[in-house]
């Protein structure tokens, strides 16, 4: 039998960190904008050090995000904050900069390194490459189908991560593009003064309430959008939803699940982790006696946004690129 999966998720508070912990997190990813990217929560050095005192007594890791564009600004600090994570008691960082990884093998050669690269990470010899120069886990991109992350996983020895639920970005820019078009519209408001709630839950960040891109050819599809301190996001219009599947995934020893927490409530995040952890705990207690039970599903239904729709993601399409 395959090791059982890791199921990963994200966090705006300790709170929340407390709540999914309960629910059945056995890992996080934190971080704060200036080094991650689409975070729920800012989380700095002192915050992950709490986060590591709740979790690593329950068995839970804590890994930080690294996974911004780098600046040179900002480079230049890694150094110093990847010693602090350390001194936090972080188990691993997510990087997709070379930069990020030359400052870990210096300042912390004892922390994990995940690869992700967002959109690039799609296969196997670039994964083997980044393993070769200490990463130890890649994280697949969310545009690859069954069959290339199945491929993925049997070419690479190292752990792979795939994303199992909720919305996923598929448009950034560096630019406060929203901040703009408001400007020319005399509608301006200073940059951070903007702090609400996105539908479905609240984000870190500056953005609109109900923000949304429509196009013209598809009007009932609505792709919400926020700003932050890294620019504009725009996400997708539906929530990746694999549970029913994800004995599939299972059975072919992916290592990692993330469910993706951004833009939804703690209670919406708690009821989708409980869903998982049922199925995962379930599969692994009998995998030939192994049925998807609907409540699991009945459960997420119930607290998802009507307006979003629960779907397979690439999963289950031909070709993507």
């Amino acid at each position: 039998m395959t090791t059982k999966p890791e199921l990963l998720t994200v966090a705006a508070s300790l709170e929340e960190v407390e709540r999914l912990i309960e629910a059945g997190s056995d890992a996080f990813v934190l971080g704060e904008s200036r080094y991650g990217l689409r975070l729920p929560g800012e989380f700095n050095a002192a915050a992950m050090a709490d986060a590591v005192r709740i979790a690593h007594p329950k068995g839970v890791a804590v890994y930080a995000a690294l996974n911004n564009v780098m600046d040179n600004a900002t480079v230049e600090t890694l150094p110093d904050y990847i010693q602090a994570l350390s001194a936090a008691g972080v188990d691993g960082i997510v990087f997709g900069d070379p930069a990020v990884l030359m400052a870990a093998r210096m300042a912390a050669p004892h922390l994990k390194l995940h690869w992700n690269a967002e959109m690039t990470s799609t296969n196997y010899e670039t994964a083997n490459y980044w393993g070769r120069r200490g990463a130890v886990r890649v994280v697949l991109a969310r545009e690859l189908n069954m069959e290339q992350v199945l491929e993925a996983k049997a070419h690479t020895k190292l752990q792979v991560q795939v994303q199992v639920h909720g919305l996923t970005n598929i448009y950034h820019s560096k630019r406060p593009l929203v901040q703009n078009y408001l400007d020319h519209q005399g509608q301006s408001v200073n940059a951070g003064e903007v702090d609400g709630d996105m539908p479905g839950g609240t984000a870190h960040g500056t953005y609109e309430d109900g923000l949304y891109l429509i196009e013209v050819e598809r009007p009932d599809e609505r792709f919400p959008i926020y700003e932050d301190a890294n620019g504009t996001h725009i996400m997708s219009s539906d929530d990746i939803c694999m549970i029913e599947n994800l004995h599939e995934l299972m059975e072919a020893g992916i290592d990692s699940f993330k469910i993706e927490g951004l833009l939804k409530s703690a209670k919406y995040n708690e009821t989708v982790v409980r869903s998982y952890r049922a199925a995962i705990d379930a599969y692994f207690e009998s995998p030939a006696d192994y049925s998807f039970q609907e409540e699991w599903l009945d459960a997420i239904k119930a607290v998802q946004d009507p307006e979003r729709e629960l779907s397979y993601g690439f999963f289950y399409k031909e070709q993507v690129y």
